[in-house]
This record gives C-alpha cells, structure tokens and sequence, in this order.
C-alpha cells in the first residue's frame, strides 16, 4: 500500500492520573506539551502507544521514509514494545489525552505497563493525522464487540445521531465490567460476561440470534479474530450485508501477540 502523504502525529508524554474504571479497565490520563496536536486526529481512532525498554527513559520514534515508502525502526537495544489503543479523548485546557486499557494481568508489555503505571512515567503515542468519520450517517446501527473494543465503541456511541437506533453487544469478563457508555441514540444493550475470553467468544451466537432491518443499517465489528471472522460472515451470507454496510476488524489473535499475528488478523 503506498502510503505518498503519510503524517502522523508524535509526541511523548507523561502520567497524569491513573484510574480503574472497573476491575479490569485501566484509564491512564497522559500530559505534554504537544497534547494540542491530537485535536487534528479522530477520537476513536486507532493510536499507537510506544513502551519504553526496562530500564530506560526514552522513547525513540521510527522514522517513515518518505521515498522508499517504509518505516525504519530503531536498533533493538532502544526499540520500544508498540502496540494499538483507542484515542479515547482530549481535553485542551487541562492539556490531557486518555487511554484505557484492559487489565489482563502482567504478561502482556501494554497490561503490564499500565497496571504499573505512575505519574511522570513516560509513553510514547503516534496517531494519523485525520479527522475521517468512524462510521456512515444511517438509521441503524449493530455495535459488537469484546473487550478490548470498549473504548472504540464508547466513543461511537458518543457520535452517534440522535434519531439513530440499534442494539450495542459487549462481551466483557464479569458484571462488574460493564461500563456507563453514553448516547443520544436510542440503543440497546447486550452485555455477556465471559471469563474466559481468550477462549471461545459469545459474540457470535448472540450476533445470530438478533434481528436486523434490511436497509439503511450499518454494523461495526471489533473482537477477536475469530470471532470476527465468524460474525462478518453471517452477516454477509446471512444478512445479506454488502462491504459499505459494515466495518470488521481482528483486534487481536487467541494465543499470539499482537505483534506477531499482524498478518493473520488482515481480512481479504
């Protein structure tokens, strides 16, 4: 893919406050001097967070070439671990953004990190500068997703038109996990809890036992790749949903880092 006006948006800021906003979701609040540059990217936009190694203070930036149209990374010994959230928000006068992530023990770099996390830490952000729409203005939209697709569909939710309805699935771990997601909209919501998530998905046999109108509708899938996978195809061969109906997309991979199932995780 060519990639000719390729801007992004970097910057390295620091903790300001750290919270759970339910057992397992973590909300970091990030600081900086260069915070006012991520009003020119799209909350609910994918970001990519930029771990530093252990031991070290500082977050080294790939650079893109321009030219040959690739990324050049730095050398491991000062390479930080990359992985994608959600730009949940910003707020200008307290010149903040906010990210959540799901607490999922220590294992994983971006869980880890934020379990631990503490003011003045230091994370390095990346965004695409682009203010693109999550989604198409219709009268119906079908939301699902798991968790790790909270954050997103928060921030759909919030956008969504007034005069807009439909049905919002989320598969989280415990009741205790179910978040207070605002909306004009008139939505209704599915939560299923499932503690065992890097497993089997609910979503699927929930998603086949809902009705949806024929036209005019919009579906917005974001979960595991499987379950994804699963779900897209119902919908198409079922449901009859054509490509602009629907937007799909494999957060991550049953058993594989996010860094090594980047291939898998595409859809052709």
């Amino acid at each position: 893919m060519i990639i000719k006006n390729f801007k992004t948006i970097q910057a390295i800021l620091k903790v300001s406050r750290k919270a759970y906003i339910t057992p397992h979701y973590i909300r970091i609040w990030l600081t900086g001097k260069d915070v006012d540059a991520f009003e020119e990217a799209n909350i609910g936009e994918h970001n990519k967070i930029l771990i530093p190694p252990e031991g070290l203070n500082e977050i080294h930036f790939p650079q893109f070439d321009v030219e040959n149209q690739k990324w050049i990374h730095p050398p491991e010994e000062i390479r930080s671990t990359v992985r994608t959230y959600t730009h949940r928000g910003i707020d200008k006068k307290n010149k903040e953004i906010w990210i959540d992530f799901v607490a999922h023990g220590t294992e994983g770099p971006a869980s880890a990190w934020a379990i631990n996390a503490k003011e003045g830490d230091i994370l390095g952000v990346m965004m695409k500068k682009s203010k693109k729409p999550l989604f198409p203005i219709k009268d119906y939209y079908l939301l699902i997703g798991d968790a790790t697709a909270v954050p997103v569909l928060g921030a759909i939710l919030e956008q969504l038109p007034v005069t807009a309805k439909g049905i919002c699935i989320i598969e989280v771990q415990a009741k205790e996990d179910e978040h207070i997601l605002k909306t004009k909209a008139d939505i209704d919501y599915i939560w299923l809890y499932n503690i065992h998530l890097d497993q089997k998905s609910l979503l699927p046999g929930m998603v086949k036992k809902i009705k949806v109108p024929k036209d005019n509708r919009f579906a917005y899938v974001a979960a595991e790749s499987a379950a994804v996978k699963e779900i897209r195809k119902f919908l198409c061969e079922k449901k009859n949903f054509q490509r602009e109906e629907y937007d799909a997309y494999a957060y991550w991979k049953s058993g594989v880092s996010e860094d090594k199932s980047k291939e898998d995780r595409k859809f052709k």
